[in-house]
């Protein structure tokens, strides 16, 4: 009996230091793995050491099971203090109530008035009621790599027009020599980026007009068919089965002059070319003169409800997107920093692809037209739906119309079912 009193008077006593001690909580990364687990560790530490009042428990999750786990989380109360989201599910979070709003914390905080309005504009545009459930952090955008040493030994100016970029991919090509001048992703994610081209041409400013989409828009019709005459005439054949992977090759290899991407191939294009041979350039406008830009999925940081620290918790949050963090973490990640007081750190000037990403979502004529990744089918219509029929476009077996009607159809039907189970 003796030594079961002392135990428990242990267990106590432990329990009550326990009590004394740090404020522990959890934060979950979005996208753990080799190349960002690193960063987040160094902050941590960082935030530590000017915090020692808080722990924070790190836990990397890959970013292809992230949303089931988050689901997992929230059906079984067990939620993070922090979590890192995107705007490709944030709906489907706040949608379950799990989250909470960003605005009185950000209006009352360090972080008031530093933010980039773009990337808060696509994290509202996510939320059924316009709130902003998560700080912005990192974002990206689709550009065109091009081959700067050619373009110079071919005197052909920086495109600024689709119509210039065809011209372009077409005076670079010589297919004795192998040399083509575009590259078009014809295989796995191509829709994406077909789209993005499409509201960077037509000028279209909204995704659905009405509750309908406007994907099948004539002008968005129109930049399809333009991209589809370049195939094989000025692009690889193999480009119909075209995936990331294989289009990155082929431009890093010398093959191509030109690929659309996004700022998340700036590691491997540098690597491979270096910046005295290959630059990034916007894409590029059509007739209406209109900057119209589909932004990619923004990264960011949450608060979850079931916080039982949720003081901490904005505290890390706060220290996560603060200008030296944030800045430390796209540096290292090659990416858009969201605190507006990185805009004159010595890396962005000399990192030309991220200041030129930067100036476009800055300019006030930009208009951003987010997709509506929101959409539970969303993948699967871009995806497993679209993709062959994009296929067919690229071989003259379907017209770009009929397929952009049919893309249309599935997303409005889309959109319909979710606004009413909201």
């Amino acid at each position: 009996m003796r030594r079961l009193l002392l135990a428990l008077a242990l267990v106590l006593s432990a329990c009550s230091a326990g009590g004394d001690g740090p404020t522990t909580i959890t934060f979950w990364d979005n996208n753990g793995g080799p190349g960002r687990t690193p960063i987040y560790q160094e902050l941590i530490k960082r935030f530590e050491a000017a915090n020692p009042d808080v722990k924070v428990e790190y836990v990397g999750i890959p970013s292809s099971s992230v949303q089931q786990k988050y689901d997992t989380a929230i059906a079984g109360g067990s939620t993070p203090d922090v979590g890192g989201v995107t705007t490709s599910y944030l709906a489907h979070l706040v949608g379950q109530d799990a989250l909470e709003p960003a605005d009185e914390r950000i209006e009352s905080g360090p972080l008031k008035g530093k933010l980039l309005n773009g990337l808060l504009e696509t994290v509202r545009q996510t939320a059924p009621d316009g709130k902003l459930y998560a700080v912005p952090a990192s974002g990206n955008m689709d550009v065109i790599w091009y081959r700067s040493d050619r373009f110079e030994e071919a005197k052909i100016a920086e495109p600024s027009t689709w119509d210039e970029l065809a011209n372009a991919a077409v005076r670079l090509t010589n297919p004795a020599a192998n040399q083509y001048g575009f590259t078009i992703r014809g295989g796995a994610g191509s829709v994406f980026q077909l789209l993005s081209e499409a509201y960077s041409y037509s000028g279209v400013e909204k995704f659905y007009e009405g509750g309908r989409s406007t994907v099948a828009d004539p002008r968005n019709a129109e930049l399809v068919r333009k991209v589809a005459e370049l195939y094989k005439k000025a692009t690889p054949e193999a480009d119909v089965n075209n995936n990331y992977t294989q289009m990155v090759a082929q431009f890093t290899g010398g093959t191509v002059a030109m690929m659309h991407h996004n700022l998340g191939s700036t590691a491997d294009v540098m690597k491979a070319l270096g910046p005295e041979r290959v630059a990034a350039m916007p894409l590029p406008k059509g007739p209406s003169g209109k900057r119209t830009v589909v932004p990619n999925p923004t990264d960011g940081f949450a608060v979850f409800k079931g916080s039982r620290n949720p003081d901490a918790a904005w505290k890390f949050v706060e220290f996560l997107t603060s200008a030296e963090s944030n800045g430390h973490w796209n540096e290292k990640v090659g990416q858009i920093p969201a605190n507006t007081d990185v805009r004159g750190a010595e890396w962005i000037q000399k990192n030309a692809a991220v200041k030129m990403a930067l100036g476009v979502l800055e300019d006030p004529a930009t208009v951003l037209v987010p997709a509506p990744v929101y959409l539970p089918e969303y993948s699967s219509i871009t995806k497993t739906d679209t993709e062959p029929m994009y296929q067919k476009v690229l071989l003259g077996q379907m017209s770009a119309q009929e397929f952009l009607d049919q893309l249309a159809a599935k997303l409005t039907t889309a959109q319909q079912d979710w606004e009413k189970r909201r």
